[in-house]
């Protein structure tokens, strides 16, 4: 824990504690309970985790334009929780293929209120000390392991159709979670309803300036392809994996064994980045990318080889959200952050998330190997593209 006594360590880290134990539900077995319980076929699979992903395009701008402008992070905050939780409600009402995209959509627009904040405000309660992150957010990861291991077991033994309910506990905790963190000083400013137009306008000018320096789109470039490369990982890994024998327990064994390399990595982190530049870290981080998606497309039959290409989600997922966290903190003020946020999670989580899961939902039939070897032929494009910039100074030594 960072020796600072000010920064609500526990708050912070149990907020990320139900956010990823959502997701450690959502992830490996939402799509199976798409496929399984309502028969939806892989083209309709791909459109549904694309509607999820796609609210972030524009979601993300519209909550960080709000909290920046008029200063009430914390409180879109929570209203994004609760109004998640309350929108996921409809689930429950109808599970045609139709009603359930829009559903998704509904519940996720608001769900998109929350992170790429929430990292702001983490952020802001830890100031100069920022490279204490990844100890915070190694929490998100214990909650994410804690649930796949646990509901995996759970799932061999009863039906996929309980599923739902868990996600809206959870949506719930996360709403009271976000109820307990207290308002950074470094933003404790009066709320104002109508923020003056000649400020409102020179700020956009300033995070304009800072959006559009080469570093900066080349790193959201970068961004915009990793993503891309998850989406065959999380619309259909689950799935692959069942059409390969291995039973829902060690489904989740898997997830959580990529989770339990995150949170080794994530506690270390702050060691690593204090030593090595960014951009080092980072072209280490796409070609370890690319290797696993190689290894999961030629060999996720072989067990061994299976549970080092899991190993390797240190690298794909805790390393690079790591390194971008550090990029957005360093490249744009304080002011834009919110902005700087959405800009980040909109192109590589939006769009590109969008964009992998709809393209993987098409070219399911033509083989689960052949969306993984495309995954890895588009990390190593972001390699290429990080080496281009490599005088450009995607570095920053820590």
């Amino acid at each position: 824990m960072p020796a600072n006594a000010n920064i609500p360590y526990w708050r912070l880290s149990s907020f990320y504690f139900f956010y990823f134990s959502f997701v450690g539900v959502l992830s490996p077995f939402w799509n199976l309970y798409l496929e399984q319980e309502l028969l939806f076929s892989a083209q309709e699979i791909g459109l549904i985790t694309a509607a999820m992903m796609s609210s972030r395009i524009i979601g993300p701008f519209f909550w960080g334009w709000l909290a920046d402008h008029f200063n009430q992070r914390l409180r879109i905050i929570r209203c994004g929780a609760f109004l998640a939780a309350m929108s996921f409600v409809t689930v429950f009402i109808e599970q045609s293929f139709y009603w359930l995209l829009s559903a998704v959509f509904l519940y996720s627009f608001f769900w998109n209120a929350i992170l790429s904040q929430f990292e702001v405000v983490t952020l802001s309660h830890l100031g100069h000390a920022s490279v204490f992150y990844s100890r915070i957010r190694l929490w998100g990861s214990m909650g994410f392991i804690l649930a796949v291991l646990g509901l995996g077991f759970v799932f061999d033994h009863i039906a996929l159709a309980h599923l739902p309910q868990v996600l809206l506990l959870l949506l719930l905790m996360i709403w009271v979670a976000s109820l307990t963190v207290p308002k950074p000083e470094e933003s404790a400013l009066p709320p104002t309803s109508q923020p003056d137009k000649d400020v409102a306008q020179a700020r956009f000018a300033a995070f304009k300036q800072q959006l559009l320096q080469p570093t900066v789109l080349s790193f959201l470039f970068i961004s915009f392809l990793m993503q891309l490369s998850h989406g065959p990982y999380y619309t259909f890994f689950s799935i692959y994996l069942e059409q390969l024998a291995y039973s829902r327990t060690l489904i989740g064994f898997l997830w959580a064994l990529g989770v339990v390399a995150e949170v080794f990595l994530f506690i270390v982190m702050h060691h690593v980045m204090r030593y090595c530049s960014l951009r080092r870290l980072l072209l280490i981080t796409l070609f370890l990318t690319a290797l696993r998606w190689f290894m999961l497309g030629l060999w996720a039959d072989i067990v061994w080889l299976l549970l080092l290409a899991q190993l390797l989600h240190a690298a794909s997922f805790a390393s690079f959200h790591a390194l971008s966290m550090e990029f957005i903190h360093q490249n744009f003020t304080h002011e834009s952050k919110g902005q700087g946020q959405a800009s980040y999670s909109a192109l590589s989580y939006g769009i590109g998330g969008a964009l992998g899961a709809l393209g993987s939902g098409y070219l399911w039939e033509q083989g689960a190997s052949l969306l993984f070897i495309l995954a890895g032929m588009a990390i190593t494009l972001a390699f290429v593209v990080a080496c281009f910039y490599k005088n450009k100074d995607l570095s920053n030594p820590c």
